[in-house]
């Protein structure tokens, strides 16, 4: 698989890697470990060299699991992790502080069976802590051979710049796709302007644009989707219409949904490397592959004009995950 640099860090990566977090967390049921390290692995097979995780994932179980399915092949990997939650739970709200830093470090390298973690995220902006600190543990792991690289997840413009400046981030990792593209603003050109890569999560809409749920799907009781309005009845059914303009488009260039939306951000910029999640081989392929389709400048102009006057329905977050991102 090609690959991608993040912005100027000098870290390169798959230009499609793998998000582990629904294979442990969020999406309902854990899959059964040893199906899961067998999917790991066959992603690996496949080209993808970036494997995002987190402590809170589980929590503590996905970078357990990350650890184990990539130790044979740890030196030709990026593995990703994150800190940032109290106790790892995300409900206990955010603990940045520096000794908390340093403590997550070391439990995160145990689990993930290694000595070093090449891309480490602050989950989501305490603003209880001045983030010239937390930028400061973070360099103080980096120069210590622990850490590689610095990153964060859902921040704002204004913490991105302030701490970039104490310490380069390598990566930025937000929410971006077809259906949220609210990145486009303010956050792109910044980190083309600080030579900071970008890695979307949730590309595939969490599972929304690849046409495989509609307004009468069912979700597992403890599937986070539960409680994201976007996924209610209702807006399902009304963003039926995004699907269906992608479904036409994939059509007529003989390929899935999944694949037009990955290509799509694939064709936004060199230095986006979005991470799609899934617990199934068929769709890891299908994702996969999205990395050798190339869109041409009329087939993106095509989509533009297809989506301009869809107007998606529902916020991405209920208020309470909401009010802890853009800090």
């Amino acid at each position: 698989m090609q690959k991608r640099a993040l912005g100027k860090s000098g870290l390169e990566v798959s230009a499609i890697g793998l998000g582990c977090m629904g294979l442990s967390y969020g999406y309902g049921p854990a899959t059964d470990k040893e199906a899961a390290i067998r999917l790991i692995r066959s992603a690996f097979e496949r080209g993808v060299t970036f494997f995002d995780t987190a402590e809170a994932y589980g929590p503590f179980l996905n970078e357990e699991l990350l650890g184990e399915a990539l130790k044979p092949i740890r030196d030709q990997v990026v593995i990703a992790t994150k800190f940032g939650f109290r106790n790892a739970v995300v409900s206990e709200g955010q603990d940045s502080r520096p000794e908390r830093i340093r403590e997550v470090a070391d439990a995160a390298l145990k689990r993930l069976k290694t000595d070093h973690i090449d891309l480490f995220y602050q989950h989501r902006v305490d603003t209880r802590v001045p983030i010239e600190d937390v930028a400061g543990a973070v360099k103080d792991l980096i120069a210590a051979g622990k850490v590689k690289h610095f990153g964060m997840s859902e921040a704002g413009a204004a913490s991105i710049r302030r701490a970039h400046a104490a310490q380069p981030l390598a990566a930025l990792q937000s929410e971006y796709s077809l259906w949220w593209r609210e990145p486009e603003k303010e956050i792109l050109p910044l980190l083309e302007e600080l030579g900071i890569g970008f890695v979307p999560f949730s590309p595939l809409g969490k599972g929304f644009l690849t046409g495989a749920i509609n307004a009468e799907t069912s979700f597992d009781k403890n599937d986070f989707r539960n409680v994201v309005p976007r996924f209610s009845e209702e807006n399902r059914k009304a963003n039926q219409a995004l699907v269906e303009a992608l479904g036409r488009i994939a059509a007529a260039k003989r390929v899935s949904q999944a694949q037009i939306a990955l290509a799509w951000l694939l064709a936004q910029k060199p230095w986006i490397a979005p991470i799609p999640g899934t617990t199934k081989l068929n769709r890891l392929e299908e994702n996969v592959g999205a990395a050798s389709i190339e869109l041409t400048p009329s087939e993106l102009r095509e989509i533009e004009h297809a989506l301009s006057g869809i107007t998606v329905q529902g916020d991405r977050y209920p208020p309470h995950l909401q009010a802890k991102v853009g800090r």
